[in-house]
């Protein structure tokens, strides 16, 4: 009952238009109203406040910042000349530096959107110059993006660390192998459609001219050196390392390129912390209405059906896609994360799934909604930073929602994709 009452509501208020803290917010304390009206109102507002008050959450913040810095400096165009000069020759060269330069720039921001805006306006020039559709270049553009949720330092992976306990450092390392898997199907895409337009690659650079754009992005390339090997030696855990990181693009930026004045990074200081504060009032609200799931023993409940069902791991998998599918249509990823994982994830715990394979599959899900219609984030980033109608987006979304599909049943039915380098390297 408590838990129709709750998804009625949000499916209510999210189809009127209101806003995802109301659609998080007022279920909850509707539970909390006529569900567990004795309890004192002073544990919900620990819940609320408990929902943000964990150390590992500082990370969010400080990865939000770099992301902004790196694309509003220099650091996202020095990868990207980088990817160009090693890829750029190949038929249909913009498109693989388009993946690679998203590659390279999500391995140091951690947000899909950041990449997004950062590569964008890079590179769609030269994707159209070069001869591939409208359509093609920004349903890549947009789905390129995705592969930060997946490589370290994702925003979403620590959020899914935190609401689960898990060790951060795993998932960081076992999103390596999914997110270059998921980077290859977009680049056999790539290479579909520039041998059906005829699309030739560009002029052959020599090494010397390689070697020039690995020196230009040096600094650049620094930064994944210091976030990943901070973490993975022990000098730093993933909340040191985002103040570092944030640290050394302010360095580079304003001492090393010179991109970046005071004026800049303050309007940049301001787009970080207004991302930061709807990410954190959404999980605040999470919080709550995590609170009342477990109280409720929704997961409980799961497992029960499942048993009378006999259904086993791999059933309540695809039912974990599918619902995932339908839900990143509609809400915003750290909302599904949110809502989702509570109830499901105490149920793959019971089923012997292994939390950073099940975090490597939720990820994975998220990215797909956030290029899935008619919500999904990056489309409306995508749309808002090339001055593109949103449709237009959506008409070039369709073979890589294939590609991520494809991706995801490997992850999913072959656990060892996501979980032999953390075992490997972690144990």
């Amino acid at each position: 009952m408590l838990l129709a009452v709750v998804v009625a509501t949000a499916i209510a208020l999210l189809v009127l238009g209101f806003e995802m803290l109301l659609v998080l917010g007022v279920p909850a304390l509707m539970v909390k109203e006529f569900f567990y009206g004795t309890l004192p109102d002073p544990v919900a507002v620990q819940k609320i406040v408990g929902g943000i008050n964990h150390s590992t959450l500082l990370a969010i913040p400080f990865f939000i910042l770099a992301a902004e810095l790196m694309g509003g400096g220099q650091i996202s165009a020095r990868l990207t000349g980088m990817a160009s000069a090693f890829l750029g020759h190949f038929r249909g060269g913009p498109g693989y530096t388009t993946i690679g330069g998203s590659l390279a720039f999500g391995s140091v921001s951690g947000s899909a959107p950041a990449t997004v805006a950062a590569m964008g306006r890079m590179v769609y020039p030269d994707l159209r110059a070069k001869g591939f559709s409208d359509k093609f270049s920004l349903g890549l553009i947009a789905s390129a993006a995705e592969t930060s949720l997946l490589l370290p330092p994702s925003i979403t992976l620590i959020i899914y660390g935190w609401m689960t306990g898990t060790s951060v450092a795993k998932l960081f390392i076992a999103g390596i192998v999914p997110g270059l898997v998921l980077a290859l199907s977009f680049a056999i895409l790539v290479a579909i459609e520039a041998r059906r337009n005829g699309i030739e690659g560009g002029e052959r650079t020599s090494w010397r001219e390689r070697l020039t754009a690995v020196s230009r992005a040096a600094w650049a390339l620094g930064m994944p050196v210091i976030i990943l090997g901070g973490i993975y030696t022990g000098y730093f855990t993933p909340t040191e390392a985002a103040a570092v990181s944030v640290v050394y693009a302010i360095f580079v930026e304003t001492v090393i390129f010179r991109s970046l004045n005071l004026r800049k990074l303050f309007e940049i200081t301001e787009r970080a912390a207004l991302s930061t504060a709807i990410i954190f009032i959404l999980l605040a609200l999470g919080g709550l209405l995590s609170y009342f799931v477990t109280l409720a023993q929704v997961p409980s409940h799961i497992l029960s059906f499942i048993d009378t069902v006999n259904a086993g791991p791999i059933v309540f998998l695809i039912i974990v896609n599918v619902v995932f599918l339908v839900v990143g249509m509609f809400v915003d990823p750290n909302s599904a994360l949110l809502i989702l994982v509570p109830p499901l994830y105490p149920v793959a715990m019971a089923l012997g799934i292994d939390p950073v394979h099940f975090g490597v599959i939720v990820t994975l899900n998220i990215t797909i909604g956030m290029i899935t219609p008619p919500f999904g984030l990056d489309l409306f980033v995508a749309a808002s930073t090339l001055s593109k109608p949103v449709m237009v987006i959506i008409s070039g979304i369709g073979p890589f929602i294939v590609a991520n599909l494809a991706t995801l049943m490997v992850i999913t039915y072959v656990p060892p994709v996501s979980t032999f380098l953390p075992n490997l390297l972690l144990g």
